[in-house]
């Protein structure tokens, strides 16, 4: 199994990745709060972790994500007030928002999105067992977690217990024992609420993301992530009551997107600074947003403008020149020697920029690099090898649209030569040709009197 190094927000430090039951990798990716449409932060987090995804694909590994939807929450309440509606009309109304922004962006589902509505009972018999063993309990006004309960409180976000005094970030609550304690239940009468041993109510926003990363994912998962704002209180939170529940480590590599920032400030509903999906899709395509959110660091700050979308719409330009010049000259046939270690140290240098964090600035370098030999006259082998090896990075990135019909001539022709090479037993190169399909993104499955390909 290739190595790669993933930073590691609870050590601080980059480490050598090692899922808990390889090949099988489980993630679980703090998903939308559905009362508005999404906005750029949401769509750097949705479309890092599918890249992410899909390089873990790449690399060999078996992928089980989940990508939670918060739609019981005050905000999605407050709106439905707002519009003398339903909170779940609501909250459907802008998760189908949601799934349509990032689909339209390439980002391929989750294999399980789950409602926090439509896990109640799970919450609640958490709640309790939190109770039970003396690290909640009920105060009048709900159910809180005793932060002094779990010592290991403030390792993911180095805040220590004693700076959360008046004036820190912490929920309220009159019946509170100690400042950081947090709401696990809260005590309501009007809708959205269910019942409990404690009062009717609803429950807070922490407890909802251990009982589903948990209930599908197991007491303890390899990656979880979520943009850096999250850090506290919600995932610090998350680890509270996980680790008090199960005895177990919750989480094996914690993974934190930078912030999306307009003029300077964070990008969210609250502050009214918003650039969204739909804005950005109205005048740029999807390829170019990908690349104005890819092109940086996923760590870092990402200062969100014009400027980025006009830089990411000229690369990706550039890169369709490219795929369009490739795809006219491309047949099936040898390449020339230098096209062959062009393509290998290319290939080379994107697997390690990818394998080094997810480092997709200089991924998507490599693959400008390499388009640019689409212009040196590589000849039609040649052109085929540059093509199949862009696909390859573009299968993982996506920057690049595939729809032409010149993609199905060149992959017909492909295998018309794998079948030539075959028939000559030179199953070597059969299966090179293959194999270059594949890691392209071509399933090809050999069937009685020929053979069948599809793009994954």
């Amino acid at each position: 199994m290739p190595k790669m190094r993933i930073f590691n927000t609870l050590t601080g430090r980059e480490e050598e990745f090692s899922p808990l039951r390889p090949p099988l990798v489980t993630m679980y990716v703090c998903g939308p709060t559905v009362y508005d449409l999404p906005h750029m932060g949401h769509a750097r987090v949705a479309v890092f972790f599918d890249v992410v995804r899909r390089w873990l694909t790449r690399r060999g590994f078996s992928v089980r994500m989940v990508m939670n939807v918060t739609d019981v929450e005050d905000k999605i309440i407050n709106r439905a007030r707002e519009l003398g509606v339903p909170w779940s009309a609501v909250a459907r109304h802008y998760e189908a928002a949601f799934w349509e922004d990032m689909l339209r962006l390439g980002v391929s589902p989750p294999d399980i999105a789950p409602r926090a509505s439509e896990h109640i009972p799970e919450m609640v018999e958490a709640i309790g067992s939190l109770v039970e063993k003396g690290h909640a309990y009920f105060a009048g006004d709900g159910v809180y977690f005793h932060v002094p309960t779990f010592p290991g409180y403030g390792k993911l976000s180095k805040i220590r217990r004693e700076e959360l005094v008046a004036g820190a970030r912490v929920e309220p609550g009159e019946g509170k024992r100690d400042p950081a304690d947090f709401a696990l239940w809260k005590c309501r009468e009007e809708e959205p609420s269910w019942d409990s041993p404690w009062c009717r109510g609803r429950p807070g926003w922490h407890i909802e993301c251990s009982v589903m990363s948990m209930k599908y994912l197991g007491e303890t998962i390899d990656i979880h992530g979520g943009g850096a704002d999250l850090i506290f209180p919600h995932h610090e939170n998350e680890i509270a009551q996980s680790e008090a529940l199960t005895g177990r480590t919750f989480v094996r590599y914690w993974m934190h997107v930078g912030l999306v920032r307009l003029k300077g400030e964070k990008m969210s509903k609250s502050t009214g600074l918003l650039f969204t999906v739909r804005e950005a899709l109205k005048r740029y395509s999807p390829e170019a947003v990908r690349h104005a959110l890819l092109n940086t660091h996923y760590r870092k700050p990402l200062e969100f403008d014009e400027a980025l979308l006009e830089e990411g719409s000229s690369a990706v330009r550039e890169l369709s020149a490219a795929h369009r010049e490739l795809l006219e000259a491309a047949a099936p046939g040898p390449a020339p020697p230098w096209v062959e270690g062009e393509v290998e140290r290319r290939l080379r240098a994107f697997a390690s920029a990818m394998d080094s964090d997810f480092n997709t600035h200089l991924a998507i370098w490599e693959m400008r690099s390499l388009a640019e030999a689409a212009f040196r006259d590589p000849g039609p082998g040649g052109a085929s090898l540059i093509l199949l090896a862009l696909w390859e990075m573009d299968s993982v990135l996506g920057l690049v649209p595939r729809a032409d019909p010149r993609t199905e001539r060149l992959v017909e022709g492909l295998l018309a030569w794998r079948a030539e090479e075959r028939s000559r037993r030179n199953f070597p190169l059969a299966d090179r040709i293959r194999g270059l399909l594949r890691s392209s993104g071509f399933e090809v499955e050999d069937r009685a009197g020929g053979y069948r390909w599809s793009l994954r």
